[in-house]
C-alpha cells in the first residue's frame, strides 16, 4: 500500500499545481474578486455556501472508500482504497483540462450538445465565479466516478479504472451537465434537474451496471455447480461510518444545489 500511496501523492502535488496554475488564468479578469463583490455584494454569502458545500460533497469520497472496502473481502481493500483516490485525481485534471469546456463553454453551432471554449479555464472572460463553479462541479463529477467502483470491486485493474475515470470525468458528464444545465437541447425542451437526480446518480448508475455487465461477478462467487456462493463483508463498522459520512455529505449535495447562499428553498 505504501508503495502504491508513494505513486498517488506525487500525482495529487501535481494536479494541485496545474490547477493553481490555471486558477491565474481564471482569476485574470478579476485578480482578487473584488470587482465581482462589487458588482454584488451578496455574492460573498453564495461563494461561501458553494465552498462549504463542495466540501462536504467531497467527504462523501471518503463515504464511499469505506462502505466499498467494508463489503469487500479484506485482501482487496488495498486496490479500493487506491481507486478511490485516484479516481479524484483524474477527475481533477480531467474536468480542469476538458470536462469544465464541454459543460459550460460556448460551442457555436453545436452550442446544445458541447462547449468548445474555455480548455484548462484559459478563458479571457472568466473570474472568480469561474473557478467557484468549477470546484463545485468537479466534486459531483468525482462523485460519478466513484459511484462506479463499488460495482466492480474486486476484478479491475487500476490501469483499467484511471481510464474510466477520464472518460467519465471529461466526456460523459460534463457532456450530459451541458445537455441539461449548460444551456443544451435538454435545457431547451424544459428539463430540470435540481440536484443531479440524472446528471449525477443515473448517469454514475448507468455506467455501473455496464461495468458490472462487463466484468461479470467476483471470482468464486459461483460454485461449479453454478449455485453462488456467500461472500461476507469483512468490516461492518467501516460500512455504518461510511453510510453516517454519506448521509452527512448529502447536506451539501442537495442544499448547494442551490448554487445560491440567498436561495431557501
Amino acid at each position: 500500500m505504501l508503495n502504491r500511496l508513494s505513486r498517488v501523492v506525487p500525482a495529487s502535488i501535481l494536479a494541485c499545481l496545474l490547477i493553481l496554475i490555471a486558477g491565474k488564468t481564471a482569476f485574470a479578469q478579476d485578480p482578487n474578486g473584488a470587482e465581482t463583490l462589487a458588482a454584488d455584494p451578496a455574492v460573498a454569502l453564495t461563494f461561501i455556501w458553494l465552498l462549504v458545500s463542495a466540501a462536504l460533497v467531497f467527504f462523501m469520497q471518503a463515504g464511499f472508500l469505506l462502505i466499498e472496502a467494508g463489503f469487500a473481502r479484506a485482501k482487496n481493500t488495498v486496490n479500493i482504497v487506491t481507486k478511490n483516490i485516484v479516481d479524484f485525481i483524474i477527475a481533477a485534471l480531467a474536468f480542469w483540462a476538458f470536462g469544465y469546456a464541454f459543460m459550460y463553454g460556448e460551442g457555436g453551432i453545436a452550442n446544445s450538445f458541447i462547449g468548445l471554449t474555455g480548455f484548462g479555464l484559459f478563458n479571457d472572460g472568466y473570474d472568480v465565479s469561474n473557478m467557484l463553479a468549477w470546484v463545485f462541479q468537479l466534486v459531483f463529477a468525482a462523485t460519478v466516478a466513484t459511484i462506479v467502483s463499488g460495482a466492480m470491486a474486486e476484478r479491475t485493474k487500476i490501469t483499467s479504472y484511471m481510464a474510466y475515470s477520464f472518460l467519465v470525468t471529461a466526456l460523459l458528464y460534463p457532456i450530459y451537465g451541458k445537455w441539461v444545465w449548460g444551456g443544451g437541447w435538454l435545457a431547451g425542451l424544459g428539463a430540470h434537474d435540481f440536484a443531479g437526480s440524472g446528471v449525477v446518480h443515473a448517469l454514475g448508475g448507468g455506467v455501473a451496471l455496464a461495468g458490472a455487465m462487463l466484468v461479470g461477478p467476483r471470482l468464486g462467487k459461483y460454485g461449479p455447480d453454478g449455485k453462488a456462493r456467500t461472500m461476507p463483508a469483512h468490516n461492518m463498522v467501516y460500512v455504518a461510518i461510511g453510510t453516517l459520512i454519506l448521509m452527512f455529505g448529502w447536506i451539501g449535495f442537495n442544499g448547494g444545489s442551490t448554487l445560491n447562499g440567498s436561495d431557501l428553498r
